[in-house]
């Protein structure tokens, strides 16, 4: 299964999701990420925190949906609450689309536990849920 994940920067949480979900999922589902507006680089602690848990981070970056034109997805799965709003591109045409609304780890203000805990929360929200989706493809 593809899974495309967007948010509209492109820059923590979509980014969170496409590592996380093609690592645990590798052989079964296939992960990209993007934005409808993309900035130039990656959260640093996006980064951060995926190589704390043991992800891998090579590869990263944010990019415009627009550059995924030949990925074509199986479910297009938005994870901010602006992106949710926005229309899609044509191209993803009658793809499969779900909201799921996360918190944006990267916008708390805090000392630096706080911010970790945040990232971790997040983390593991995503895990779960790879593993939910892993469980619907190949039932134990």
């Amino acid at each position: 299964m593809k899974l495309l994940f967007i948010c509209t920067h492109n820059r923590c949480r979509s980014i969170l999701c496409e590592a996380i979900t093609s690592q645990r999922g590798a052989g079964l589902l296939e992960a990209a990420s993007a934005g409808s507006a993309p900035v130039e680089a990656v959260h640093p602690l996006t980064l951060r925190y995926l190589e704390e848990r043991g992800y891998q981070t090579a590869g990263l970056r944010s990019q415009s949906w627009h550059e995924l034109e030949a990925f074509d997805p199986d479910r297009v799965v938005t994870v901010c609450d602006s992106a949710a709003g926005e229309a899609c591109p044509l191209w993803m045409g009658e793809v499969e689309k779900i909201h799921w609304s996360l918190p944006d780890p990267s916008r708390v203000e805090s000392d630096e536990e706080a911010v970790r805990s945040a990232f971790v929360a997040v983390i593991d929200r995503i895990e779960n849920k790879v593993d939910e989706w892993l469980r619907e493809i190949q039932p134990e």
